[in-house]
């Protein structure tokens, strides 16, 4: 979503190069096309305007330090100002058992996949989640909340007949207290626009269950209208927290760093994907790191440790270790891989990276070489040496390939296979030299 501010963040702070002391004279072009850049994010300008002055006040007659490049230096002024922006610090939920959340916003901003994405979150973290249908207007949505608790595994309510959203609010919590949960979860109705039979309704609900949290889910594509939805939930129903969905699609992200500046109310989950587990604790410093182009290991450590089990991990390292790898292992690997998110999220998160872009063809390699390594049996997977040409042809046929990519995958594995052969036996300068030798063919798919 940030690429676009990143890229162009990027290009104003390489004006400054060669720069020995930040001034006001050298220092205005480039602050103004870091403005432009937030702007065009579709960064409120009031937000814009400020963030700007901030970074003028702590950078001008600054002298440069010795090893550091002005841009740099400047990167770290930015950095601090964009963390500060977005809210310092991970906000953590109220510790209150039961835990009631309210979910508001305008309609389809996420709100019922969100709240089954909460949910799951929240029983990752020791809850017992339940889940309340108080959208009685768009067709099929207590459906789709059910489909996703079932999903989920989540306690869940609704009353298919009544159309008062408050009676129903009240009768949830006894059945969410007679469950045994302690964290209910309302997924409210939504509009086209903001109206006030909207907000009369929330605020009904709102005093009949006396939530704990009130979450605005806002979706991330929004632009700077964003701000002013924020704004009218928040006079109305005193917000405690944002969720910000779609941060996965190609809209420019000014809503992250304008709704938290404009209400004063903290950023506290974000989605970032379809799937389930895509949703996440807002951490301002990460995302401010990411669209720097600084990437974040941290979240990548953490998206291997929730989808990679220790106990296979030293598996596969001992068998790395004893050059005993085969295309069963290497499956294993690629469907552990598919667990973290695309490559080209995997990717922006290394530090350095954020500008290189994949395409599909990396995730169209992988999914070609998933097909085929599934087309063989699983005798086939662990003795490749077994394929001759007319199982080659078969494996082709069932993975809707060409027998010369199968030939290929074959023959990249082997090579991987000497490799690890050589690693074994400690040589280390012949291993590198095999690594420059498939430098110039694509390398091993996957890898």
């Amino acid at each position: 979503m940030f690429e676009a501010l990143t890229d162009k963040l990027g290009q104003a702070l390489r004006n400054l190069r060669g720069v020995g002391r930040l001034t006001e004279e050298n220092m205005a072009a480039t602050l103004q096309e870091v403005q432009t850049a937030l702007l065009a994010a579709d960064v409120h300008f009031k937000v814009a305007r400020e963030f700007v002055e901030r970074v003028r006040a702590q950078c001008v007659g600054q002298e440069v330090l010795k090893g550091v490049t002005p841009g740099q230096q400047i990167v770290k002024i930015i950095h601090d100002e964009l963390v500060r922006l977005l809210g310092e610090g991970a906000t953590a939920l109220s510790a209150a058992r039961p835990l009631k959340v309210l979910l508001v916003g305008l309609h389809g901003s996420g709100k019922t996949t969100s709240c089954a994405k909460l949910g799951r979150l929240l029983k990752k973290r020791g809850y017992r989640p339940f889940v309340v249908a108080a959208d009685i207007y768009r067709p099929a949505a207590i459906d789709q909340l059910e489909i996703l608790a079932k999903q989920e595994e989540l306690g869940f309510y609704c009353d298919r007949v009544s159309r008062d959203v408050p009676a129903i609010g009240v009768a949830a919590l006894g059945a969410a207290a007679a469950a045994g949960a302690d964290a209910i979860l309302f997924d409210t109705a939504g509009r086209l626009q903001i109206d006030q039979d909207l907000i009369g309704e929330v605020q009904r609900l709102r005093a009949q269950v006396k939530p704990d949290e009130v979450f605005l889910v806002a979706d991330g594509a929004l632009g700077q209208e964003a701000v002013n939805v924020a704004r009218t939930f928040h006079e109305a129903l005193q917000l405690t927290g944002l969720i910000l969905t779609k941060l996965d699609g190609d809209a420019r992200g000014g809503a992250a760093l304008s709704m938290k500046a404009i209400t004063g109310v903290p950023i506290k989950f974000v989605g970032t994907g379809e799937k389930s587990e895509d949703f996440d604790t807002f951490y301002p410093d990460r995302l401010a790191s990411r669209i720097l182009g600084m990437g974040d290991v941290v979240s990548l450590v953490e998206k291997a440790q929730e989808a990679i089990d220790e106990k296979d991990a030293a598996q596969m390292a001992e068998k790395l270790r004893k050059a005993d790898f085969n295309l069963e292992d290497f499956l294993a690997q690629l469907q552990q891989m598919k667990k973290l998110g695309s490559m080209q999220s995997l990717i922006g998160m290394v530090p350095g990276m954020s500008g290189v872009k994949l395409g599909d063809g990396a995730e169209l390699q992988m999914a070609r070489t998933e097909a085929i390594i599934k087309s063989m049996t699983v005798k086939e997977r662990r003795k490749p040496d077994i394929l001759n040409g007319s199982r080659r042809q078969r494996i082709a046929g069932g993975a809707g390939v060409k027998i010369a990519d199968v030939n290929q995958l074959l023959k990249q594995f082997q090579q991987m296979q000497k490799m690890m052969r050589m690693m074994k036996g400690g040589g280390m300068k012949k291993m590198m030299r095999q690594m420059e030798a498939m430098k110039g063919k694509g390398g091993f798919p996957g890898m």
